[in-house]
């Protein structure tokens, strides 16, 4: 009796969504060509984080590496957009990686990403706020500060009064979002704002180029002495100098950090049902827009470290404050500009939007509690998420930090571009899914067929029916690496689900050990010879997928040189994601748990797929 309810548990925990089933999406009304969506996607990713995510890596992070950093974060977010694009190919409606996790791994994974999705979203509404908080202090000159800490702390707690202004720009900015809803033609003018912002962060890398000192890139302890700081204690903070100040590690930190500059392209694939040809228009606009972000981010950090010391970025410091040190006032006005056009480009259609359509998919699939779906599309409803989302994000101002909340973010990010990813390496090998309405009819169709054949050929037919079943329907050694069958059957979809969740193990516990095994790098033989035999492991694993049939109904775009790229792409996310601090680690940890519980307690038997 308990294997039995063991059992079914484990069955509901990863049912699959059918493909056939009716999806509610979003149509704004515009119909949207590949330059559009390139547009929509390099407005949401380089976005507002453009203007202090660098000085924020390379002042105790990275230093003038951060140009590897942004490469690294790069090409980690390409090979999710490879995955998404292929997916978007795949399945004919507005995806995420919520939909994608549901078609193909089952419900619980898919929870996990849309409970990612919802804290992503909410951290993205702060990520605005502050910056509007530093371009207000920009504008009026760091009047905003003083004042805060001159007359306010004066009244109230030191706390209250560090934080007091985010109050006042928390109820602005949802004014904006009120104000935002419901207005559906900012398509064009959110195009030409892009256009001027790309046109302006040039202007900043050019003028980087010119008035850099490429010998920013070569600091030395002389150098940091000169500048006033005498005390070598003060030293370890600063780096030991050169181009690469903090080491390998502080790569790989300013890595995690630095991707989330790259996390906006998602909002393409969305977009499905508004395209002319979705699966031409959907993976191109990724690509693309993917590979100008990259450019865009790499020349910025270049730019910025070229013509200020890194360790000379105070903390809260923007992009433009760079003009100053140069001597160029008027640029640095002009580059303020550029933040009030990413601020209007990022609250395209808001952000408490995102929020509420992710809590509607899940209370639509059960997934949360069902009376959400009809509370958050409401106009009581869009009200008061506003209000809930505007006391969450106060929440957050008070007791987390920028840096902290950017890794939080990346974290959610990064296990949802894994699970996409992961998506791949298994739907590309499994059998075609057809209609359950169908599957019985074929079913008998195929049994009567069945009867009939043994009638007409007797014991012949029962005797090649024996010879060829151990090649499809009983696992050997041998079939492992040599298939029986051209085509994927149930068994070897199994073998790779199996297999691909092997080598995520295997992946997982090879970056723990590259990154928290001290004696790797001075030549211990101990965790040399785990790490050989786990890359053994690892491709031997990956071998028999290799080697098992894919499906011969191909997407018009798929992802090239599988299973390597999917698995490449996981193994560079968890890399990232070991880089985390516990303090992250432990936040993450208590978001999920809450999660969790809201699932367990009423999703698990409220999901609508059997």
């Amino acid at each position: 009796m308990l294997r039995q309810v063991l059992r079914k548990f484990g069955q509901r925990l990863v049912s699959r969504r059918p493909l056939e089933k009716e999806v509610d999406e979003f149509e704004s009304g515009i119909k949207l060509n590949t330059l559009d969506l390139v547009a929509l996607g390099v407005g949401r990713t380089v976005g507002v984080g453009v203007y202090f995510l660098a000085n924020e890596v390379a002042s105790n992070q990275a230093g003038p590496s951060i140009v590897i950093c942004f490469l690294v974060a790069g090409l980690t977010s390409l090979l999710a957009g490879l995955c998404y694009a292929e997916f978007s190919a795949r399945v004919p409606h507005s995806g995420s990686a919520y939909l994608y996790s549901y078609v193909t791994v089952g419900e619980i994974w898919a929870f996990i990403t849309g409970w990612n999705l919802i804290l992503s979203f909410a951290v993205d509404a702060f990520v605005m706020i502050q910056a509007w908080i530093l371009t207000f202090n920009i504008i009026f000159e760091n009047r905003i500060s003083e004042t805060q800490h001159e007359i306010i702390s004066q009244y109230v707690p030191q706390v209250i009064a560090d934080n007091l202004h985010y109050v006042f720009v928390i109820f602005l900015f949802l004014s904006m979002e009120l104000l935002f809803m419901g207005w559906h033609g900012l398509l064009r003018v959110f195009e030409v704002l892009t256009l001027v912002k790309l046109l302006v962060l040039s202007f900043f890398i050019i003028s980087g180029f010119i008035k850099g000192d490429l010998h920013n890139w070569k600091l030395t302890e002389e150098d940091y002495i000169q500048a006033g700081f005498n005390d070598t204690s003060r030293l370890g903070p600063l780096g030991s100098g050169g181009f690469v100040p903090f080491g390998f590690q502080g790569i790989l930190r300013g890595s995690a950090t630095c991707f989330y500059a790259f996390i906006g392209f998602s909002v393409i694939v969305t977009r499905v049902k508004e395209c002319h040809n979705p699966q031409r228009s959907i993976p191109m606009g990724i690509v693309i827009s993917l590979l100008i972000s990259f450019f865009v981010y790499f020349g910025v950090s270049a730019s910025l470290t070229l013509m200020v010391p890194y360790y000379q970025f105070q903390p809260g410091s923007t992009l433009p404050e760079a003009f100053l040190h140069v001597g160029w006032v008027p640029a640095y006005y002009v580059v303020t500009f550029a933040i009030f056009s990413s601020i209007f480009v990022s609250t395209y259609w808001g952000f408490t939007f995102p929020i509420r359509w992710v809590i509607y998919m899940l209370a639509e699939d059960g997934l949360l509690f069902p009376v959400l779906a009809r509370f958050t599309l409401s106009a009581y409803g869009r009200t008061l998420s506003i209000l809930i989302l505007g006391i969450i994000t106060a929440v957050m101002v008070f007791f987390f930090g920028l840096t902290d909340l950017l890794d939080l973010r990346s974290v959610g990010t990064l296990i949802s571009y894994s699970l996409v990813a992961f998506c791949v390496l298994i739907i590309r090998y499994q059998p075609e899914r057809r209609k359950e309405e169908n599957e019985k009819e074929l079913q008998e169709e195929d049994e009567g067929n069945e009867a009939q054949v043994q009638e007409e050929d007797g014991g012949n037919q029962t005797q090649a029916q024996e010879e060829t079943a151990p090649a499809v329907g009983k696992l050997t050694l041998q079939g492992l690496f040599f298939p029986g069958s051209p085509t994927p059957t149930p068994l070897s979809g199994r073998v790779v689900y199996v297999c691909s969740s092997l080598l995520v193990l295997l992946l997982i516990l090879l970056c723990l050990v590259l990154a928290h095994w001290p004696g790797l790098l001075s030549g211990d033989p101990g965790p040399i010879t785990v790490v050989v035999l786990l890359l053994v492991l690892i491709s031997g694993i990956t071998g028999v997928i290799w080697r098992q049939p894919q499906s011969s109904s191909l997407p018009p775009f798929k992802v090239p040189a599988l299973p390597l790229l999917p698995l490449l792409s996981i193994f560079v996310n968890v890399c990232l994601m070991t880089q985390m601090s516990a303090g992250t680690w432990l936040k993450f940890g208590v978001w999920m748990l809450i999660g969790f519980a809201l699932y367990f307690c009423s999703g698990i038997q409220q999901s609508l797929v059997p």
